[in-house]
This record gives structure tokens, sequence and C-alpha cells, in this order.
């Protein structure tokens, strides 16, 4: 039988607030297809067939797509699909908030994400400051930033590239500093390796950094965002790369999406963020199971 969950009125007000924020900042709202021909090829995130076609893992391309037509400042509020994902944070289906600000960089998304969440937790009453798991979050400005470098120096048992050597980088991450992080106030974790930016614009003055950063609030990873790269060539041998990864760990293969790379041509300097709806809500309600603040999980169907 189902349960009445109290947490679908919180979750309404967080996503309401969500879209008041980005009308009030000049951001369009967009609807992008489910239904995709080519996702990204990334070497760890598996899509959904759906006859010939497979539900978006992300609506980043088409997105992007849009940037490069003359959007410069666009949200959508979508539902993504990955296999095999599901856990107390994880579900196969789930719901995304990505939006992208043309001329900016991830810094400048940075601070554009603070001030969302900051806006939401007025919104709904709580503030500048959460508490979670009997812990006190301060949302005061600004928040906390750590390089991935000087994350591993802190609190890993070994050095990054002895991670990145040893591929075991997203495992030591996840294990050993992700619970540290954002414990009294939200934390961005910034500049990883150039490897685990797939899509992210490298570091001008080291190329061996990606620009991109992660959100994390009492140890959970809420958001993943970077400066967007915009060099067709680049993307191409990236994807690649990620194909032939895949290839190799016999998963199935995807299409090479041609029209986005098309696109990159035309795209303007941005950057992008992935926002984790059902996780955010779990913030502010305070639990530790996504199951809490979603309306069906897949078991109730």
């Amino acid at each position: 039988m189902y349960l009445f969950k109290k947490q679908l009125k919180l979750r309404a007000a967080v996503i309401r607030s969500m879209r008041c924020f980005f009308y009030n900042n000049g951001y369009i709202e967009v609807e992008t297809p489910v239904r995709i021909p080519a996702p990204a090829p990334e070497a760890f995130i598996n899509a959904v067939e759906t006859g010939d076609l497979f539900l978006q893992t992300s609506p980043e391309l088409c997105m992007k797509r849009l940037l490069a037509s003359g959007y410069k400042r666009i949200f959508q509020i979508c539902r993504c699909f990955r296999q095999s994902e599901r856990g107390a944070k994880h579900l196969p289906e789930f719901t995304m908030l990505e939006w992208y600000t043309a001329n900016s960089n991830y810094l400048d998304m940075m601070e554009q994400c603070e001030d969302l969440i900051r806006k939401i937790a007025h919104d709904t009453g709580f503030g500048r400051q959460i508490k979670y798991q009997g812990k006190k979050i301060s949302l005061g400005h600004p928040w906390d930033r750590m390089s991935v470098a000087q994350a591993f120096e802190k609190f890993s048992s070994i050095s990054m590239q002895t991670a990145l050597e040893q591929d075991r980088l997203d495992e030591i991450i996840g294990l050993e500093i992700e619970p540290k992080l954002g414990m009294t106030k939200p934390l961005f974790l910034y500049d990883y390796p150039a490897a685990c930016g797939a899509l992210a614009k490298l570091k001008t003055v080291n190329p061996n950094l990606a620009e991109r950063f992660e959100l994390y609030i009492s140890g959970m990873e809420l958001c993943n965002a970077f400066s967007e790269l915009t060099d067709p060539d680049e993307q191409r041998k990236r994807f690649e790369h990620e194909i032939k990864i895949r290839h190799l760990s016999g998963k199935q293969k995807y299409p090479m999406p041609d029209k986005f790379l098309d696109a990159l041509n035309s795209m303007p300097e941005a950057s992008g963020n992935a926002l984790g709806i059902d996780r955010l809500v779990m913030l502010f309600a305070d639990t530790v199971n996504i199951d809490d603040v979603v309306a069906f999980t897949p078991e109730e169907l």
C-alpha cells in the first residue's frame, strides 16, 4: 500500500523557489527531448535504451545546442535516467536541475550556485542555517572552497597522483574524502584532474586540471559543474577516448553525437551546472533516504 509522504510539500516549495530564482535572473526555462539518438559517451554513465533511441542521462547536449543557437541563460527541470543506479542516494529515474550561463566560467557558477541554494533556504523557512542529521550547517557567505589536490593532501591515505595511476581516484574520493566535506558549511571541491572532466574546459595555466567543481553539504554531493569545453575537435577526441574505455570494459558503444559536436563551433564560452533535486530535498528534509522525498520509488509502482 502507498504511504503518504509529508516531504512532497517541501519538495514542491523547493522547486517553486528554484523557478523563481531563474525567472528573476533573466533565464528562460526550456524543455528538450527525453528520448535522444546519442547520449554523451561517458565511460561510467550508462543510458537506458528505448527502441532505437536512449533515455537522456542528462539534458546537457541538447541544452548546449540551444546555447550555440543564441540563448544566453537557460535552465531546465527534468527527468533523467541511468541504468543500475539504486541506493539510499540513487534512483534509476531522478529529477535534475540543469542550467547554463553564457560568458561565464566555473568560478561565476560557484557564486550562482550559492545564491540559488541560499534563496531556496530562505523561501522555505530555513534561513541562514540548516540542521542535517544532528549537525548545524551555516549557509552564510562565503562558502568554503578546496581543490581536489588539497583534499587528497588533507584527507586521503594516498596522493592524488597515486590514485590516478591506480585508477582509484573516484574510489578514494567516495570513501575517504566525501564523508568529511561540507560538515559545518557547504564546500566547493574544484579543479579536478583533466581525466575527470570529459566535457570541461582545461585550465589555461595548468592543462592537467579541469575547471570543474562539485558541491558538498554534510558529506553529500549535490551538483557537478564546469566551464564548458567549446572546441569540437578536442571534444571529439575526448569522446573517442571515453568510447574506447567503454569498449575495453565490455560496455555498450554509443553513437557519436555529431550534431552536438557541430554546434560547438557556434557555442560561446559558458558555464553549466547539473544539480540533483532529490538530494537537495533530502538535505532540507533531514533524511538519509532518497525514497522519502519522491512520490514513488521503482519498488512502489
